[in-house]
């Protein structure tokens, strides 16, 4: 009888990230890569660590502590110390730390490591094999392809609007008037690039692999935005046209439907005949006759104002679960416009683990989202809570860090770490 293979390792064990990111973007990075095995080591400012922790909504403890949920999502797997980089002490911990680490990850803004003297031309110096992804607004200004936009700040609304994501977002003007453009209702703008700096590095750890040698990746949001204008860039580039809120391609692509308990999305109808099979499984045979309900040669008012009405009758009398998998049946490819607590009790989710339970600082637990990529014959995704504040400093910085406890205990008296 053959035995089971051994689990190999999960792909990034061994290697060690300095994380000096906050917010959204650079942790939501630094999560995968801690997801995947790595050893993540958040530089944090002493006494009040990255402004994650300070964005709410907070959850509390049974003796006033509190800890930001925004935190606790992004920042499992990772390890914590506290370290004033402009202090020169702190500065040579820092170094001697990069001396013994595989991937630096900062979205600091654009030059701010260059201006404590720790740019990518002296982390190569200390380590020639570091690998350096920055991550900023639109990219690097003293960087490889630097552009008039690239000394500017930028967050998530700001690189959704500038992307083109809000110009195709939101609906179109009604006889209320023009609801202008709407942004995605989540932090894509910042986990989008997450994903995409994430891969940068996976390239560059091939790339070294290769050459031995470790590289620079600069990253910016603004492109990584662009980059998913997969349909309306194409679309553009083939007819001139610029692509809006008009959902003038509803019929081929995307339609939203009432249901009794909520809305259903149906994707990608089809031709006349699909549309006969739903009209029969509704009782609307009487429709078939006229090909305007066919799809064939309508306007987008007769769409809106005659074609979705006649399905709704059917859909709004019946729960979103049941006209899924009544149109699915049939042929049709469906979805449920689900909200959190639908996600958070969907048992598709739980079948594939994509939720884990965590602490949240404080000994209790906090249920996430899990990280989804499902190697086969690995471990399972680890799931080490998010650590306090400075709660490896003496274990990093007494180690790779060089210091002394003597001198960490000094440091932490004048506030430096």
């Amino acid at each position: 009888m053959a035995t089971a293979p051994e689990s190999a390792p999960l792909p990034l064990d061994g290697l060690r990230v300095l994380d000096v990111t906050h917010i959204v973007a650079g942790p939501f990075c630094s999560m995968i890569l801690a997801d995947m095995g790595a050893e993540v080591i958040k530089i944090e400012r002493p006494g009040t660590g990255e402004r994650g922790r300070s964005n709410g909504p907070f959850i509390d403890g049974p003796e006033g502590q509190r800890v930001s949920s925004r935190y606790l999502g992004l920042n499992r797997n990772k390890k914590s110390v506290t370290l004033d980089l402009r202090d020169p002490r702190c500065k040579q911990a820092f170094e001697r730390m990069i001396a013994e680490s595989d991937i630096l990850l900062d979205n600091w803004g654009p030059g701010a490591l260059r201006r404590l003297g720790l740019g990518y031309d002296r982390l190569s110096e200390i380590n020639p094999r570091i690998i350096y992804a920055s991550l900023t607004g639109y990219g690097d200004p003293e960087g490889p392809a630097p552009g008039p936009y690239s000394h500017w700040p930028a967050n998530n609304p700001c690189v959704q609007g500038m992307g083109g994501w809000m110009t195709v977002t939101g609906g179109p003007p009604n006889e209320y008037g023009d609801p202008g453009p709407q942004m995605v209702g989540d932090n894509i703008g910042d986990s989008v690039p997450g994903v995409w700096t994430a891969l940068g590095i996976m390239m560059a750890l091939e790339s070294r692999h290769r050459t031995g040698r470790g590289q620079y990746i600069d990253m910016a949001m603004y492109d990584c935005m662009v980059a998913h204008m997969t349909s309306t860039m194409p679309f553009y580039q083939a007819t001139g046209q610029v692509a809006g809120r008009e959902r003038g391609n509803m019929l081929s692509a995307q339609l939203a439907l009432q249901a009794q308990d909520g809305y259903v999305v149906l994707a990608g109808a089809g031709g006349a005949e699909k549309w006969k099979d739903l009209w029969r499984l509704i009782g609307r045979e009487d429709l078939i006759e006229d090909p305007r309900y066919l799809g064939e040669g309508i306007s987008g008012e007769f769409y809106m104002n005659h074609f979705v009405p006649a399905i709704e009758e059917w859909t709004k009398q019946r729960p979103k679960a049941e006209v899924t998998h009544s149109l699915i049946e049939i042929g049709y490819s469906m979805g449920m416009v689900q909200d959190q607590a639908d996600l958070d009790n969907c048992p598709h989710l739980e079948a594939r683990g994509m939720f884990i339970n965590g602490g949240n600082d404080m000994g209790g637990t906090f249920r996430t989202v899990n990280t989804p990529i499902h190697l086969v014959g690995t471990p399972v995704t680890p799931n080490n809570q998010p650590p306090l504040l400075g709660q490896h400093n003496a274990e990093i910085l007494c180690h790779i860090g060089g210091l002394t406890p003597e001198e960490l205990a000094e440091l932490a008296t004048e506030g430096k770490v």
